[in-house]
C-alpha cells in the first residue's frame, strides 16, 4: 500500500451497526480514513455512534424503516461526501441494487460487483454455474421447473433422504428434510409456502440428503487485476438450525489433498463469476468417514464478508477488512497465493443475548455488568458495552470471542478459559451453553457435524442451571456488607456507638448463633436464603446448598458470582423479607428471624390499617420492619422494645379475615 496520504479513499460510510460497525470503523481509522457511522433511533448511544467520527440518524428503530432503506443511507453518503460505503454483513451487503446505487451516486462499494452478487444471490442459478465450471455439486435438482410432479420424480432420482430448500434464502427457512416419497408432497407445499413467506418466492431445489454433514467453507479473495486467492479453509459444523455457533480454521482432520481440492474449487467458483473483493464459498462434506475429496459439494458463495472472518485473519496474519478497501480502492492483493501461509488454529465463539434454556429465545435490556478476559491468544469483537442496551428490533449478538493457540489443544483451552471469565449480566445469555459446547468431548476431537447441538442440546444446556453453592457465597458477601452499612450509620448517628450491641461482634443475642431466612434474588428468581451467624463467622445457604468460593463481579447492587466458568447473579430483595413475616391464616405474627425488637408501633386493641408499621426488629446489623398487609384490630401483643425474640416466636395477632403482616 501506498502512503497514506496517496490512499485515494479519504471517508467511509459504514451501512451497518453492532459488531460489524465497530470492526470496519477500527480498520478504517487506522488507515487514516474518516468514518461515518449511520444509526436509527434505538441505536443513538450505541457503541458505532460513539467509534465513529460522526454519525448520522436515518429513521425509526425497525430496520425496514432505517438500516434497510437504500435512498436514505445513499443521501448520507452524499451530504457527507462519502468516498466509499462498507455495508458489512447482514442488511443490504448481499442486494445488488445497493450496489448499483453506489455506483449510481459516484461512490464506491466496498465489495463484490452487482453481477456476481446476483449470480450468486439463487441457488439454483449458482449450481447451474457451479456444474458447468466443474465444482463438484451435491446431486439433486437445481433447475427452474418448479411443477411438483416433476420435483418429486426429480427427489425419487436423486434417492431418500432428499432435503427441499428455498432457492431464494438461507438460515435454514424453506427448508425440510424428506426420508419417504409420501411424505414428499406436504413437505414441499410447507417448503413453498415458507420460502415465498420469508424471500418473496417459492421455488425451491432438491438435494440429497447428507446423513453426518460438516460445514465446511473456504474465504476466497479477488482484485480488479485478475488474483484470486484463498486464505483457507473454516469449519462452522457446530450450528443450531442452520445458524453457525463456533467456527474454527483450519477444518479439523482436513488432509492436504482434500485442502488442495476444495480451495481449488473455491477459486474457480470465484472466477466463474469474475468475483471482486471478499467472498466465502461454502461446501457440505459427508464427515461419516472422514474428509475426503469424492465427498465434498459446493453448496453456495456468500458474496460478503463473513461473520467468522477473524479465525482466518488470526490463522494467516491478515486483516481482511484492510483488504477490502484496498480492492475497493482498486489496487493489487497485498499478498501473492505462495506468500499466505497457515500458522496455528483460531476458534470463534458467537455470544449473543439469547435464553439457551428456554428455546434461545432472545433476549434484551440494559448491560448493567459487560467483562471479557484478555490474555494471550484472546481477540473479542463487540458492538456494545456495559451501560449499553440489547434492544429487539435487530440480531441480538452481544460479541464475538476468538481464541488463538499454536495447536488446535491450546486455542480451545484458551477459548474455554475466556468463556468461563466473561460476564455478561442484564439480558441472558448464552455464554455457558458456549462453555459446554466448547468442552464437549465431540467438539474437542472435530468430530462434531451440522445436527451435533440439537441432538445433544439437553446436555449442552444444562450447564445452564443455577449454581447455589456460588449463590450462597455472594449472599455471605451481601451481607457482610449490609452489616458493614449498619454499623457505619449508627457510628456516624452517636458518639457511643462503640457501646451499642450494634457494635457486639457476637451477635444481637450476645453469644447463642442464630439462623436466619434472607430472601434474595438469584438470576432473577425469588429465592430464601438461610443464613447462619454464630460470632464473627457468617454462612449461607441457598436451595439447601452450602457456599462455596467464586469470583465476584460488581453489578450495581448485585454481584455476579462466577465458579467453574458458570456465572450466577445475586441481589438482595429490596423487602428482604416480604415474604418470611407473614401471618399463618389465623392472622399470627410470627418473628421471620432471630433478633431484637427495637421498636413497636402499636398497642393491644389498636385499629390498624393495610401498610401501617406494626414494628422493627434488628438482626445481623439490619433492620427489618414489619408492615401490616391488611385492616384489622391488634387482638394479641406479645412483645415490647428490647426484647429478644426467637425465628417463628409470634409476636402479634391481628383479627381480621386473612390480615398478615409483611416485611419491608
Amino acid at each position: 500500500m501506498n502512503a497514506k496520504a496517496a490512499f485515494p479513499l479519504k471517508s467511509v460510510l459504514i451501512a451497518n451497526r453492532g459488531e460489524i460497525a465497530c470492526r470496519v470503523i477500527r480498520t478504517a481509522k487506522a488507515m487514516g480514513m474518516r468514518t461515518i457511522a449511520v444509526y436509527s433511533g434505538a441505536d443513538r448511544n450505541a457503541l458505532h455512534v460513539k467509534l465513529a467520527d460522526e454519525a448520522h440518524a436515518i429513521g425509526p428503530a425497525p430496520a425496514r424503516e432505517s438500516y434497510l432503506v437504500i435512498d436514505k443511507i445513499i443521501e448520507v453518503a452524499k451530504q457527507t461526501k462519502a468516498d466509499c460505503i462498507h455495508p458489512g454483513y447482514g442488511f443490504l451487503s448481499e442486494r445488488a441494487e445497493f450496489a448499483e446505487a453506489c455506483a449510481k451516486a459516484g461512490i464506491v462499494f466496498v465489495g463484490p460487483p452487482p453481477s456476481a452478487i446476483r449470480a450468486m444471490g439463487l441457488k439454483g442459478e449458482a449450481k447451474a454455474l457451479m456444474t458447468a465450471a466443474k465444482v463438484p455439486v451435491l446431486p439433486g435438482y437445481h433447475g427452474d421447473k418448479q411443477d411438483a410432479k416433476f420435483l418429486k420424480q426429480k427427489a425419487y432420482e436423486t434417492g431418500y433422504p432428499v432435503l427441499i430448500k428455498a432457492a431464494a434464502g438461507g438460515g435454514g427457512k424453506g427448508m425440510r428434510r424428506v426420508d419417504k416419497q409420501i411424505d414428499f408432497d406436504n413437505a414441499l407445499e410447507a417448503a413453498k409456502r415458507e420460502a415465498e413467506s420469508a424471500f418473496g418466492n417459492p421455488d425451491v431445489l432438491i438435494e440429497k440428503y447428507v446423513a453426518s454433514p460438516r460445514h465446511i467453507e473456504v474465504q476466497v479473495f479477488a482484485d480488479t487485476h485478475g488474483n484470486i486467492v484463498h486464505l483457507f479453509e473454516r469449519d462452522c459444523s457446530a450450528q443450531r438450525r442452520h445458524q453457525k455457533v463456533i467456527e474454527e480454521a483450519p477444518a479439523p482432520g482436513m488432509p492436504e489433498d482434500v485442502r488442495s481440492h476444495v480451495t481449488k474449487a473455491a477459486i474457480e467458483a470465484a472466477r466463474a463469476v469474475n468475483y471482486v473483493g471478499a467472498g466465502t464459498v461454502e461446501f457440505l462434506a459427508d464427515g461419516s468417514k472422514g474428509l475426503r475429496a469424492d465427498a465434498i459439494w459446493f453448496l453456495e458463495m456468500n458474496t460478503r464478508l463473513q461473520v467468522e472472518h477473524p479465525v482466518s485473519e488470526l490463522i494467516t496474519g491478515t486483516d481482511l477488512v484492510h483488504w477490502q478497501f484496498l480492492v475497493a480502492a482498486g489496487e493489487k492483493l497485498p499478498l501473492t497465493q505462495d506468500k499466505i501461509r497457515l500458522h496455528g488454529h483460531a476458534v470463534e465463539a458467537r455470544i449473543y443475548a439469547e435464553d439457551a434454556a428456554r428455546g434461545f429465545l432472545p433476549s434484551t435490556g440494559k448491560l448493567s455488568a459487560l467483562r471479557f478476559p484478555g490474555g494471550n491468544g484472546i481477540r473479542v469483537d463487540s458492538g456494545v458495552e456495559q451501560g449499553g442496551e440489547v434492544t429487539p428490533f435487530y440480531d441480538p449478538m452481544i460479541a464475538k470471542l476468538i481464541a488463538y493457540g499454536a495447536t488446535r489443544e491450546q486455542a480451545f483451552d484458551r477459548l474455554s478459559d475466556a468463556l468461563g471469565g466473561t460476564v455478561v449480566s442484564g439480558p441472558r445469555s448464552n455464554v455457558e451453553f458456549l462453555h459446554a459446547l466448547a468442552d464437549s468431548a465431540e467438539m474437542r476431537a472435530g468430530t462434531v457435524d451440522t445436527g451435533y447441538i440439537e441432538r445433544n442440546l439437553e446436555a449442552l444446556t444444562k450447564a445452564g442451571d443455577t449454581d447455589f453453592a456460588a449463590a450462597a457465597f455472594a449472599i455471605e458477601e451481601l451481607m457482610r456488607r449490609e452489616q458493614a452499612k449498619q454499623v457505619e450509620a449508627v457510628r456516624r448517628l452517636s458518639p457511643s456507638a462503640r457501646c451499642s450491641p450494634w457494635n457486639a461482634q457476637d451477635g444481637y443475642d450476645f453469644g447463642s448463633a442464630r439462623d436466619i431466612p434472607v430472601s434474595v434474588f438469584v438470576n432473577g428468581a425469588r429465592v430464601v436464603a438461610r443464613v447462619r451467624q454464630n460470632g464473627n463467622s457468617l454462612h449461607a445457604t441457598a436451595n439447601g446448598a452450602a457456599a462455596q468460593a467464586s469470583e465476584f463481579v460488581e453489578a450495581g447492587e448485585m454481584l455476579i458470582a462466577i465458579r467453574g466458568g458458570r456465572q450466577t447473579s445475586v441481589k438482595l430483595a429490596e423487602s428482604s423479607n416480604a415474604d418470611l413475616g407473614r401471618a399463618a391464616g389465623n392472622g399470627a405474627i410470627a418473628a421471620p428471624m432471630h433478633g431484637k425488637v427495637l421498636s413497636v408501633s402499636v398497642a393491644k386493641g389498636d385499629k390498624v390499617a393495610k401498610g401501617q408499621r406494626l414494628m422493627v426488629l434488628e438482626a445481623m446489623k439490619m433492620e427489618h420492619a414489619l408492615d401490616a398487609a391488611t385492616d384489622g384490630v391488634v387482638a394479641e401483643l406479645s412483645v415490647a422494645a428490647g426484647d429478644q425474640v426467637s425465628e417463628g416466636a409470634q409476636l402479634i395477632l391481628i383479627k381480621a379475615g386473612k390480615s398478615e403482616a409483611k416485611a419491608s
